[in-house]
């Protein structure tokens, strides 16, 4: 059993009756007998806010194989994970299995919440009926920060397929026999469904919320309007939206790039969307967590004693490595790279890479000694959490941390984008948003950016995270940067195919995606 994202919102009560996922009794703890959602009094308007926090709990609850499917195409990922999972190193290949489980899990699950959250609006709805005004203007919220959640999802199922359902309900079956919606038509959708719940939506930063600490603003609907306006490649749309979030103020970089990715960095002014979790501080009782042991080494000598090691599926590449080197990165490759000395000899071959810097090591600067072991050379320092930062008691990988999901740095990096491709901006110009993110690397100004220039700084921003370097890469058209270390990258695999379970299952799909 698990606890919903936020602990003082533990739930008393089942809200959810769900389409294509487990059962509810999965997803909650504390339930004093399951309750249909037939069963609810909902003139009790006080207990509408349980509906929005089951709504974040599906949100967080995402399995471990969703980001990495997410995210291995891209040239700063590698799979790792040698001897096991050899459909997932064949996808980071380009080598597509319709029948590969990870791929029927991504579509089934991400599909399967969006009716979730479906269900939690409809929820809400009938407790809306009983509202007074203000009642109602609450569920309204409520039901923005919902829609945002499920734009989020869309948004992942479209840069993966491309052509794909778009859900508004909880009883799809009309939705699906209508047939997949374009991707353009997909990021259309969630440009329109932003406009509309961004004036229902808290003024202010995510950290800011006392409600619900962390929730989604509208500054988070203006991230995600951003995003697609990107797939789009509509870059004034870019531009202003991601102006909109810069204009506000509100937002600043977190100071320390190693830390922002560990405890202290958690709810940060630079978070726009996090993903929650926690073991509530107790050695002992419930936990919420995602688990981060895909991303963890096999092999290693922790710093506290008795915690757990990983997986070895999630390898940065060498090329991402060599760039950064290459780049005279320190900072953001310390935190991005775990090392193992196999992984540091390897690169050593390369007469290049012969002398190293100092901070390339296998001992982290939290004491976390990281050993060879034989599935990867490397591991996602983003996806790390030190072993003296665990609650006690607790020794889970990386047990309790939080997932950043959108951050203030990469609307700073897609505004200036943007601007690069010919969009008018406001209130900064493309050099200042790039040189705000290179002061915080420790790296010089730059003048006169250009779109490759930005380009790079993703690459050494943002790299290991949600697949973002892949999906700009295909956006651009840029394919020979993904054919690197012996892979060959060509327009027609842009997208994974449709799973087999689905094509066999809904007529109104093809076998593939063009």
């Amino acid at each position: 059993m698990k606890n919903s994202i936020n602990p003082v919102y533990k739930l008393v009560f089942v809200l959810m009756a769900m389409l294509f996922v487990q059962s509810c009794d999965d997803k909650f703890n504390d339930i004093e007998g399951q309750l249909n959602a037939d069963d609810l009094d909902y003139s009790a308007t006080e207990d509408m806010v349980q509906a929005l926090v089951g709504a974040y709990n599906v949100l967080a609850t995402r399995g471990w194989e969703e980001p990495l499917l997410l995210s291995v195409r891209g040239d700063d990922v590698n799979a790792g994970g040698l001897g096991d999972q050899q459909q997932f190193a064949d996808t980071d290949n380009f080598v597509y299995d319709q029948g590969y489980w990870m791929y029927n899990s991504l579509w089934n699950i991400h599909y399967g919440d969006i009716v979730s959250l479906n269900t939690e609006i409809s929820l809400i709805e009938k407790f809306q009926d009983f509202a007074s005004e203000e009642g109602k203007a609450t569920g309204d919220q409520y039901i923005a920060e919902i829609k945002v959640m499920r734009a989020w999802l869309h948004f992942n199922l479209a840069r993966v397929w491309g052509d794909v359902f778009i859900i508004q309900t909880n009883q799809p079956d009309a939705e699906i026999a209508d047939g997949p919606a374009s991707k353009n038509d997909v990021m259309q959708f969630i440009s329109d469904q932003m406009d509309e719940v961004i004036p229902l939506l808290p003024n202010m930063r995510p950290n800011e919320r006392t409600d619900i600490p962390g929730g989604i603003t509208r500054y988070t609907a203006y991230a995600l309007k951003a995003l697609a306006h990107l797939e789009m490649e509509d870059y004034q749309g870019v531009a202003d939206a991601s102006a909109a979030i810069i204009n506000s103020n509100k937002f600043s970089l977190y100071p320390d790039y190693y830390s922002l990715f560990k405890k202290p960095g958690e709810l940060s002014d630079e978070s726009l969307l996090e993903l929650q979790f926690s073991d509530y501080g107790s050695s002992t009782g419930d936990t919420f967590y995602h688990l981060y042991d895909p991303f963890g080494p096999i092999g290693w000598t922790p710093a506290r004693e008795n915690a757990a090691g990983g997986w070895g599926f999630y390898e940065p590449s060498m090329k991402f490595i060599k760039f950064m080197l290459d780049r005279g990165e320190t900072e953001r490759l310390e935190t991005s790279v775990l090392w193992t000395d196999r992984g540091i000899a390897e690169l050593q071959t390369d007469p290049n890479y012969a002398t190293l810097p100092s901070f390339v090591s296998n001992t982290t600067r939290d004491g976390d000694v990281f050993n060879d072991y034989a599935r990867a050379l490397f591991a996602s320092g983003k996806h790390y959490l030190p072993s003296v930062q665990l609650t006690d008691g607790r020794n889970q990988y990386a047990g309790g941390k939080n997932f950043i999901v959108i951050r203030y740095a990469e609307i700073l990096l897609m505004y200036a984008e943007a601007l690069t491709r010919g969009a008018s901006g406001s209130g900064m110009t493309a050099d200042q948003a790039v040189n705000l993110i290179r002061a915080r690397a420790n790296m010089p100004a730059i003048s006169g950016v250009s779109s490759d220039d930005v380009m790079d700084e993703k690459f050494a921003e943002l790299g290991m995270e949600w697949g973002i370097r892949f999906y700009d890469m295909i956006r651009l058209d840029n394919f020979s940067e993904l054919s690197y270390d012996g892979r060959t990258f060509s327009a027609d695999k842009q997208f994974l195919p449709y799973p087999q379970a689905q094509v066999d299952a809904l007529p109104t799909l093809s076998g593939s995606t063009d």
